[in-house]
């Protein structure tokens, strides 16, 4: 959130260029081309090389099939670079220990890739700085003395065009199974709550892991013969497969097993006592802008929350909150503490929530030790008990929240200030009980991006923010009464669709939303996959105005998203993998700025849940 406009998400660092083998060192190391006389048990590896089977077998970061131009076939691979993202496509492939290998495939384009890592001896790597039509990349490796698998890959460079790639072969002996496995059975439901279903099935003979569907959708991949799906709705049915993987890629799905949720009792997470369909807003209670100081009691009651901003810490690292009323020097109308206290309780009697909003774009909170934790916890229960709040939304914003370099896994996080953050809120919602309201506003970039990159990265250099709010999100789940992500102020995003997203219509909203109602994996991993959100958690996070902040949409935009995500139309481009009428409903920055617009954005969300 901002008081003016907030920055846009900044890009991540580039990765350094990989080093390139040019035929000349490819002489000197002594590795040469494989002729016809290769061995006998030489096969090509690379399953799907030319495409065919869309991108079967590949892991892309942004890339699609199209019918022309192909070298051969009916397919071939286009890629393109944006942003941080040099459109990169591999596949992992089982090989031979001490054996030679060569790795050949056309390409078109600027700035073409076509390489090999994890050989075990030296990894190599061959491209084309300008292919205006198919040219052929070669080259050749050994893999060390224990290796087992190697990822090839293709990719081009940042800020250029598209690629294209097609009949990507690997030639050598064949490492392990190069069959998929046989189809899972026994498939069957076990635990049924009101936002889960756990599953059991019976073991496959050479299968590495287990995709697991939802709807037809998939859902995260396991390693065992058991897991629990979760993140569902209540007394909702669904339909669940499985399939067996390995290198040589998955089965056949099995045979589908169906099971109801639960209907859901009251889950302690502030949400039971809202609408079906809610609006929040946040209130300048602290401050003023071109859009005025708008008062408690002129608040209108379409506004089901009402996030007082802001609370801000005394220094970074202090953990010690505070919230100060906007100054009558700066806010000529604003009420007394006394009114303002009693307009609370107003519309508190009238069943609205009233929650302090901490952070914001000026408020970084940093809370790096133990002490700060404690501080906060102290300091913000302060402020709710002054004003008598119902909870606690959490604005962090800027350089609040970033990964350590060695926090690899969401799901355990150790970086002090994420396991601060979310100790210091379990407190909370302990001292203050099952009514306890807690809401979330993290940008884009600490949540949707979190599908491409996670903190600094395998290999480093990423910004070390990049899906920071993740493991917050995740801890915290079953307290969190709505996560509100703020779908403006934002770059481009990549979807489930691989796609990139910009602002600007229904479709960035579409697929953002998306994202958190059926889960992705982190980083690209499909065994970290964060698991979707219940409808009900979930508000999509739009601004006022023009004035309010980059990425405003028109109403009938916003229409259009409501009616992809609630009841599959005016869906566009985007295919969501779901239909959520039990969507929580619209946030926006800010009251204020819908009050300097006449209301627009509230009155459009009146007549669209009226």
């Amino acid at each position: 959130m901002e008081r003016a406009r907030a920055e846009h998400a900044r890009p991540l660092a580039r990765r350094p260029l990989v080093t390139l083998l040019t035929a000349a060192a490819l002489a000197a190391s002594g590795l040469t081309a494989l002729t016809s006389a290769a061995r006998a048990a030489d096969a090509d590896l690379a399953r799907n090389g030319g495409f065919e089977s869309a991108l079967d077998g590949w892991t892309c970061t942004a890339g699609t099939t199209v019918t022309s131009p192909v070298h051969s076939g009916t397919a071939a691979l286009k890629a393109t670079p944006a942003g941080a993202d040099n459109a990169r496509c591999s596949q992992t492939v089982s090989v031979e220990p001490d054996s030679q290998y060569t790795l050949s495939g056309y390409v078109r384009g600027t700035y073409v890739y076509l390489g090999a890592s994890g050989t075990g001896t030296t990894d190599v790597s061959t491209w084309a700085q300008s292919a205006p039509d198919w040219q052929q990349l070669t080259t050749t490796f050994r893999t060390g003395p224990s290796t087992s698998k190697v990822t090839i890959y293709t990719h081009g460079w940042y800020g250029t065009g598209a690629y294209h790639a097609d009949d990507i072969s690997l030639i050598g002996p064949g490492g392990g199974t190069q069959q998929p496995p046989a189809v899972p059975g026994g498939l069957k439901t076990g635990s049924v709550t009101s936002s889960s279903v756990a599953l059991s099935w019976s073991p496959v003979p050479g299968a590495t892991g287990y995709a697991v569907y939802r709807d037809g959708a998939r859902a995260g991949t396991v390693t065992g013969t058991s897991t629990t799906v979760s993140g569902l709705s209540p007394s909702t049915a669904y339909s669940f497969q499985v399939a067996a993987v390995n290198d040589a890629g998955e089965s056949a799905r099995s045979a589908t097993v169906t099971a109801t949720t639960a209907q859901r009792p009251d889950d302690g997470g502030g949400s039971s006592d809202l609408p079906a369909h809610a609006l929040v807003g946040y209130l300048h209670a602290s401050f003023a802008n071109g859009s005025g100081y708008t008062r408690m009691a002129d608040v209108p009651d379409s506004w089901d929350v009402i996030d007082l901003a802001f609370g801000e810490p005394t220094s970074v690292t202090s953990g010690d909150i505070r919230f100060e009323r906007c100054p009558v020097a700066e806010c000529p109308n604003v009420e007394s503490d006394a009114e303002f206290k009693a307009a609370i309780k107003a519309k508190q009697a009238a069943g609205k929530k009233v929650l302090i909003s901490i952070g914001g774009q000026n408020g970084q909170v940093q809370l790096t030790t133990t002490a700060a934790r404690d501080k906060f916890v102290s300091s913000v229960s302060a402020i709710i008990d002054e004003y008598g709040l119902d909870g606690l939304d959490i604005d962090f914003e800027g350089h609040s929240l970033s990964l350590n370099a060695d926090d690899t896994d969401f799901k355990n996080p150790k970086t002090p200030v994420i396991v601060n953050l979310i100790s210091a809120v379990k407190t909370l919602k302990a001292k203050y009980g099952d009514g306890f309201v807690l809401t979330m506003a993290p940008e884009t970039f600490f949540v949707q991006l979190g599908y491409q990159y996670y903190g600094t990265g395998k290999w480093g250099g990423q910004d070390p923010r990049a899906g920071a709010y993740l493991p917050v999100i995740h801890a915290l789940r079953d307290d969190l009464t709505l996560l509100h992500v703020q779908d403006y102020n934002s770059g481009p995003i990549m979807g489930l669709d691989n796609q990139y997203h910009s602002m600007g219509g229904a479709d960035f909203h579409i697929a953002m939303t998306d994202m958190l109602l059926t889960g992705f994996p982190v980083a690209g991993d499909a065994n970290n996959v964060f698991p979707p959100l219940r409808p009900d958690q979930v508000a999509i996070g739009m601004p006022a105005s023009t004035q309010a902040g980059n990425g405003h949409v028109s109403s009938a935009e916003v229409n259009k998203a409501l009616n992809c995500l609630t009841r599959k139309t005016d869906c566009g481009s985007y295919a969501t993998h779901g239909t959520w009428p039990d969507l929580r409903g619209l946030m926006t920055w800010s009251i204020n700025w819908d009050r300097y617009s006449n209301w627009e954005f509230q009155k459009n969300f009146d007549a669209y849940f009226g």
